[in-house]
């Protein structure tokens, strides 16, 4: 058989993985959180679950969107950041509902200042516009709130880009922020390990599913070639995810002095 006899079956097989890969890159980062909004929906519990997760992954992908503008990058990574903002939107409005929902006699915070009506609040007058307390910042009682906060941060922040666009150096700072942001995402949870020296409390199918999507990820940055912003943060990840795996290793089989665990896990991590 000739060698170009089989080409009518290759370049559809090389096509068909093509968009396999792409699919993958598309919808591969929101799949360890459908078992996870299943779990609090079922459970009515998000105290397994830091929105801190939400707001990591929504400024990550914001400025990753804007970095698009800049320097057009692969379109599924361009999806990519699309999707996720969409399951962190979902996933802050149910946890928010859950976390209300069991919450009793407790005052109501917001982003945007309260209606005077609201016998809830009684905000001081320098506070009559934003809310800006750094001790309820992301702990507010209606995705509305939420949703008013991530308007702000995208209007912002775009508008800044559009003077900028033309400055190469901004635009590949954007880049690196963006990918730098989302690669931090394990940092608190290994810190929270090595506080603790434990990893009591953390799912580790969770932190496999990460290290397995990060380094798929990452691999497909280096083969395609994407901006090298990506690549490196990619492989800065996947350190992070190995570090945490050792934790568990090392704290399973060598156990440290017990350590009190809080109501709230600080970790972004901590699925």
């Amino acid at each position: 058989m000739e060698p170009g006899g089989l080409e009518w079956l290759l370049v559809p097989m090389q096509q068909l993985v093509s968009w396999g890969a792409a699919g993958a890159m598309v919808f591969g980062g929101v799949v360890p959180y459908i078992p996870q909004y299943r779990d609090i929906r079922r459970t009515q519990n998000a105290e397994g679950f830091s929105t801190y997760v939400c707001l990591v992954l929504l400024v990550a992908n914001i400025l990753r969107i804007l970095f698009w503008f800049g320097r057009r990058f692969e379109s599924p990574l361009l999806w990519q950041s699309i999707i996720m903002i969409i399951t962190m939107l979902l996933m802050l409005k149910l946890c928010t509902e859950v976390r209300v929902s069991n919450e009793l006699n407790v005052k109501r915070r917001s982003f945007a200042a309260a209606d005077s009506k609201d016998e809830e609040i009684k905000a001081p007058p320098k506070r009559s516009y934003l809310d800006f307390d750094l001790n309820y910042f992301w702990h507010w009682s209606k995705f509305t709130d939420y949703v008013q906060c991530i308007l702000t941060f995208t209007g912002v922040t775009g508008y800044i880009t559009y003077l900028w666009l033309d400055s190469s150096l901004f635009v590949e700072t954007l880049g690196f922020l963006a990918v730098f942001t989302e690669a931090m995402l394990g940092i608190p949870q290994l810190y929270r390990n090595y506080q603790n020296r434990s990893t009591e409390g953390m799912s580790i199918k969770m932190v496999l599913m990460w290290s397995s999507g990060d380094t798929f990820k990452t691999v497909y940055f280096i083969l395609n070639q994407a901006p090298f912003q990506f690549s490196i943060c990619g492989l800065l990840q996947v350190f992070v995810d190995i570090a945490i795996l050792l934790q568990v290793y090392l704290y399973s089989h060598y156990p440290q002095k017990p350590v009190s665990h809080t109501a709230h896990p600080a970790s972004t991590k901590a699925l």
